[in-house]
């Protein structure tokens, strides 16, 4: 596949959303060479950085060095996060996170129980957001609900909330986008006002980044392919 960008690097600061990473190292390691970030860019990390995948230490290493390389680092927070955090309070063995990815979290870090992991990483976890916004653009990892302010959406929309590609357009006119369902085909997709980013990383498929500036996708994915980028047409 391509090493080589199609689409020009713009100039001065950038806006970076980053789909599901769900703990491919080699996929977000690649992703972030294509960037080639800088510390006039905001990345946002759209949640489920953890589990699923082989590396959630990894990457939770990665992610740290950007709060300082950027002028912002935003971490939305998504289900995986918090199901890892009430495992912490109700039981580092907790069923439903074991079953949703905790067994490779621990074998990641060679620990076997959760508050082993270094408490830095930890407090990462915890600093994560419930959505972000600018401008143009609201951050969310699952979705919202259209009949809510911000400030009055309930956590099991933000967190859980599937994406169905039917959502109206947001009161606000700001454009969403969104991680958590996994897209078919490893690619993308978008319907007026919403756009959709989680293709699946840890399936084998593509971890995929918007540059809300310019309107290109990046992708890579956890064999260390490049994928050619491509513009975000809503």
């Amino acid at each position: 596949m391509p090493d080589r960008s199609n689409a020009e690097r713009t100039p001065g600061a950038r806006t970076i959303a980053i789909g599901d990473i769900h703990g491919c190292g080699t996929a977000l390691r690649t992703l972030l060479e294509m960037l080639e970030v800088t510390d006039e860019d905001t990345i946002v990390i759209l949640g489920d950085i953890v589990a699923r995948g082989p590396d959630t230490k990894g990457v939770v290493e990665q992610l740290l060095p950007l709060r300082s390389l950027c002028r912002q680092f935003i971490y939305v927070r998504g289900n995986h996060e918090e199901m890892l955090l009430n495992a912490l309070e109700d039981g580092p063995l907790t069923p439903m996170w074991m079953m949703h990815g905790g067994r490779d979290v621990l074998t990641s870090y060679d620990v076997d129980h959760i508050n082993q992991m270094p408490s830095e990483h930890l407090d990462f976890i915890r600093s994560s957001v419930n959505y972000w916004e600018n401008d143009t653009h609201i951050f969310v990892h699952a979705n919202l609900d259209f009949r809510h302010p911000l400030e009055e959406q309930h956590p099991q929309y933000l967190l859980w909330e599937r994406y169905t590609g039917s959502e109206p357009v947001y009161p606000s006119g700001k454009t969403i986008v969104v991680g958590h369902t996994v897209m078919p085909r490893g690619m993308p997709q978008s319907h007026p006002g919403w756009v959709a980013i989680d293709t699946g990383a840890f399936t084998g498929s593509a971890l995929t980044a918007l540059d809300t500036t310019n309107n290109f996708f990046y992708q890579a994915d956890e064999a260390g392919n490049r994928y050619p980028t491509f513009p975000f047409n809503s």
